[in-house]
């Protein structure tokens, strides 16, 4: 039956089923398609209960069976709950204005608020500082155009207000946007630069998890540059091509030089850090009013220099 939940306000997304993913389940499909790791299955089936997902226009139940070219629309519904703290919690500011703010994340912090973090984010922190944070998001991702992992340190960018928020997120869309990052991983580069070319999805296996595979992910590409080469160990600059969620960690788990200290894509026999030793150094985007090109850059953190400089003596 056709539904008429959808208003003007909740975000549409929009995919196509393929020839492969029919006789598919939709929450399934669904779940795939949005590949955000902070968005469960159960989290879809609740939306489809709602009417929050249409299949060719019509409401379905989640065990709905896909069939190929069925356009499935999702509009993700404001979160009921509005009550997102706003926290006296210091940021290191790099840059801000009326538009946009670019702080310089410290490893252990999550971005936004999610089962199991509620408070001590950096939304939690920015509604403090800021006030008027772009709404498009909702409320529990205010102002939040891309996002690092807890355990990943350094530079990320926020929307102070809509039109900000769009033109951010279509410079990511469109991979304008400068990311780098330097990284130590195990092993020893054997080449000097290259390029990650792998897809990336769900792990079957393991929902929290991603992995490269053909089924049911989305193209992504890394490129490297070696920095210096350590005894066992090598420090690497790396530039997204794409943003898939933890792109860096999983490709380089799939040539083998995995991220030292990732305590889900590393080795056990890692070093002396609380995560991994990813740092986003780099990013650059045009000012979203101005059109003016913005670069910010940022060195690694004291522990991670730390863990370097003792690699360095070995």
């Amino acid at each position: 039956m056709s539904s008429n939940l959808f208003n003007e306000n909740e975000e549409l997304m929009e995919y196509e089923a393929t020839p492969e993913q029919a006789g598919e389940r939709v929450d399934k499909f669904v779940t795939d398609s949005i590949n955000d790791d902070a968005i469960s299955r159960t989290q879809v089936q609740d939306w489809i209960k709602v009417g929050a997902v249409q299949v060719n226009g019509n409401t379905v139940k989640a065990n709905y069976k896909l069939s190929s070219g069925d356009q499935v629309a999702v509009k993700v519904p404001e979160p009921e709950d509005a009550a997102i703290l706003a926290e006296n919690i210091p940021l290191d500011i790099v840059y801000e204005d009326s538009d946009v703010i670019v702080i310089n994340k410290p490893r252990g912090m999550v971005v936004h608020p999610a089962p199991g973090h509620s408070s001590g984010t950096v939304v939690n922190a920015l509604m403090y500082h800021c006030k008027d944070l772009s709404g498009i998001n909702g409320v529990l991702r205010p102002g939040i155009v891309h996002r690092i992992d807890k355990d990943t340190s350094g530079l990320l960018m926020a929307a102070k207000n809509d039109l900000a928020h769009v033109s951010l997120a279509e410079q990511l869309k469109e991979h304008t946007v400068s990311r780098k990052y330097i990284a130590l991983v195990h092993g020893n580069l054997p080449h000097d630069q290259g390029t990650i070319d792998a897809p990336i999805g769900r792990d079957q296996n393991d929902r929290k998890l991603f992995t490269v595979t053909e089924k049911n992910s989305k193209h992504s590409v890394t490129h490297f540059v070696v920095l210096e080469r350590l005894v066992d160990y090598t420090i690497v600059e790396l530039q997204l091509e794409t943003g898939r969620t933890h792109q860096i960690r999983v490709h380089l788990k799939y040539i083998g030089y995995p991220l030292a200290g990732d305590p889900v894509y590393g080795r056990n026999k890692t070093v002396a850090l609380k995560g991994q030793a990813l740092h986003a150094a780099l990013l650059g985007f045009n000012h979203p009013r101005t059109g003016e090109f913005l670069e910010f850059e940022v060195p690694i953190p004291g522990d991670m220099e730390h863990v370097i400089n003792s690699l360095r003596l070995r």
